[in-house]
């Protein structure tokens, strides 16, 4: 009996530890928070609150309008609606086909117009008389069944062009084409004709893709108008605007090589602003804000002096200055800069916000003058807070994850600075477990960040969470490379066709530094990361001398050769392996940066991780890493997701990504 009263204590005393730690089932339960946007007037912000049942993997939205003068929120009932936009006097919503108005508020509808057959975006004119739409149309069939009326059952699909395949999606032959609707004539229209283009751009273009002009005459989108072998290869999205008066489309960015996106007219209508890189193929450029003069068409750039890459932007209420997030040494924060008038003007970036957490969105700004935001950390998921812009302090205006935080323990995150080899200064944050004793020994991971060229900020994601990983007992690295923004343009070109050189050198610096504190378990290091995480494990397990006693990697590129013959995005590789293995001469990258020359080095247990429709790191990159794991004789596992693409979206594959997550590193670092 005693026995058996010690082992329950101890069972109890650990079920309520577990309670105080965060595990991955709370974290696929916290709502997601979604600002939507502000009322008219300023007072109200509305946002979403998602909340996901892992158990049945359905999820439940509510909509709420919050006073942003006392934060009190009433719960909007859109009846099924998707809300589209909200007026001065009227807001708009969809569903099925049919448009509706209401005038007091989303209490009661009214329907306006039945038209709205297989639209996917709803955009209403100001005036509330036109919509804009989008609806997939075809152009040219590409499955059996379209071309052959007889074959019914048949799942032929044939090509004669590249970019037959996108992210996770066979290329059927219809493409999202922008359509033009006047309310009172009943009229629709097809903007895009015949056209073999999408707008908005697949496969993540949505909403921000399209901007109303104040006055209503007329809306921007945007649009790639290439289509094969020269999308395949090219980044240069262009800015449509239709005039509703001479019924014709203008570009407005002819001449403009790279993306540019996410149009905003100012609030007088005079002035169009958005974002745009300025090389064709390279999707990692520098994102400067540019605005446009709508009389004269004359283009100034806002950001052209300054080193740094914005993310997104709104205008401020006199459209004199912008607001915009960007990456900013390990966070992503907020700043503004003045509209230029002339060429000559450099106006003054302003950093905001300082602080460690991430404002990873703008709503809007609130007419008192505060900007509305969404901000995260290491230690919590997305909730919106107003900023005084004057001084960057903040309050947080919805709670939705509050009462799950207050049982959770939080962890310690650092920012530390180390010294490269070569001279350079390298950050690297460190997660410590919520419970941490510097008097004991942790086994330690070394995250490899993906993009390659994205932020290592205080994000929080349901998958790769830093907070999860530290609540299992385990000190996080995860170093801001070579080839991240928020560090200046430079240090985030440098990764590029240099992916296996100086990045990788990085990780080992930021490793080894770290690991000389005594409550790091050198003989207890893993390495795991996805996509360029996923190559960097692949890659260090060929040059790690030793150091590591596990890896995991997810979806990462094993063999640069095969990938370049099956990736989709061929502007992407051109650019950062430096073209296609058959140029001459070949580029260097295919022999000194290709981790499968170095499986031979590899004597590490190695778990791999890979999305059955993943197309852009295509699933024979992992079941070749898998494959020559095993023949290498070298403890290995794999883990296939067939109905996931280059993430996790599902939640119960989620779950079982997270268990075998950590049961793999129990297995060979516990």
């Amino acid at each position: 009996m005693k026995k058996t009263f010690i082992t329950l204590s101890m069972l109890c005393a650990a079920m309520a530890q577990a309670q105080n730690r965060l595990m991955p089932e709370t974290l696929w339960s916290l709502h997601r928070v979604g600002g939507n946007s502000m009322s008219p007037d300023g007072k109200y912000v509305y946002y979403t609150s998602k909340s996901v049942d892992w158990k049945t993997e359905k999820s439940t939205t509510h909509h709420y309008k919050l006073n942003l003068a006392d934060d009190s929120r009433r719960e909007v009932t859109t009846e099924g609606r998707t809300i589209t936009q909200r007026y001065d006097k009227a807001w708009f919503a969809y569903n099925d086909n049919v448009l509706y108005e209401s005038n007091d508020s989303g209490n009661t509808w009214k329907e306006i117009f039945n038209g709205l057959q297989g639209a996917e975006n709803v955009w209403v004119s100001p005036n509330g008389k036109y919509v804009a739409f989008s609806k997939d149309v075809m152009i040219k069939a590409a499955n059996g069944t379209d071309i052959y009326s007889d074959l019914p059952n048949t799942t032929a699909k044939v090509y004669t062009d590249l970019n037959y395949r996108h992210w996770d999606t066979w290329e059927d032959g219809k493409y999202s084409h922008i359509f033009f609707a006047d309310l009172k004539a009943g009229t629709v229209k097809d903007l895009m004709e015949d056209e073999p283009y999408d707008s908005p751009q697949k496969p993540f273009g949505g909403g921000e893709d399209l901007a109303w002009a104040p006055d209503s005459k007329g809306f921007v989108y945007v649009c790639k108008k290439k289509v094969g072998k020269d999308y395949a290869i090219s980044t240069n999205t262009d800015l449509y605007f239709y005039s509703i008066n001479t019924g014709k489309t203008t570009n407005w960015s002819e001449g403009r090589m790279g993306y540019d996106t996410q149009p905003i007219f100012s609030p007088d209508g005079k002035r169009l602003a958005w974002l745009s890189m300025g090389r064709d193929g390279y999707e990692a450029d520098k994102n400067d804000i540019l605005v446009m003069d709508v009389a004269t068409k004359k283009i100034m750039n806002a950001t052209s002096h300054w080193d740094g890459t914005a993310e997104g932007f709104i205008w401020d209420n006199g459209g004199e200055k912008l607001y915009f997030n960007a990456p900013f040494e390990g966070t992503v924060q907020l700043f503004d800069v003045a509209v230029p008038r002339t060429d000559r003007d450099k106006p003054a970036v302003n950093n905001i916000t300082k602080g460690k957490y991430d404002i990873n969105g703008i709503v809007g700004l609130a007419g008192n003058g505060e900007v509305i935001v969404s901000r995260t950390d290491m230690n919590h998921a997305a909730e919106l807070y107003a900023v005084k812009p004057k001084y960057g302090d903040m309050r947080q205006i919805t709670h939705e994850n509050d009462r799950m935080y207050n049982d959770i323990l939080m962890s310690k995150t650092e920012l530390k600075s180390i010294r490269t080899p070569d001279g350079a200064t390298l950050r690297a944050w460190v997660i410590y477990p919520p419970d941490f004793d510097p008097n004991k020994k942790y086994p330690t991971l070394l995250y490899c960040q993906g993009g390659p060229q994205s932020p290592l900020s205080q994000f929080y994601s349901v998958r790769w969470n830093f907070q999860l990983m530290a609540a299992q007992g385990y000190i996080v690295v995860a170093p801001n490379r070579r080839g991240m923004p928020g560090w200046g343009v430079q240090w985030n070109e440098a990764i590029s066709k240099d992916w296996g050189g100086l990045p990788m050198q990085d990780y080992l610096t930021a490793i080894d530094e770290v690991a000389k504190a005594p409550y790091v378990d050198k003989n207890r290091l893993g390495c795991v990361g996805a996509s360029y995480g996923g190559y960097s494990v692949f890659m260090l397990a060929g040059m790690h001398n030793n150091r590591f006693k596990s890896f995991i990697a997810h979806d990462g590129l094993f063999d640069l050769k095969s990938w370049y013959g099956t990736t989709e995005e061929l502007w992407f590789a051109n650019w950062d392996i430096g073209g296609a293995y058959w140029k001459q001469p070949v580029p260097s990258s295919y022999e000194k940066f290709n981790p499968s020359n170095f499986v031979n080095k590899w004597n590490t247990p190695i778990m791999i991780v890979q999305g059955g429709l993943d197309y852009r790191v295509p699933i024979e990159q992992g079941l070749e890493a898998f494959q020559a794991a095993q023949l290498h004789g070298i403890k290995s596992k794999l883990l296939y997701l067939p109905n996931e693409n280059h993430w996790v979206l599902h939640p119960q594959n989620g779950i079982a990504w997270q268990r075998e997550f950590f049961k793999w590193l129990d297995e060979t670092l516990k």
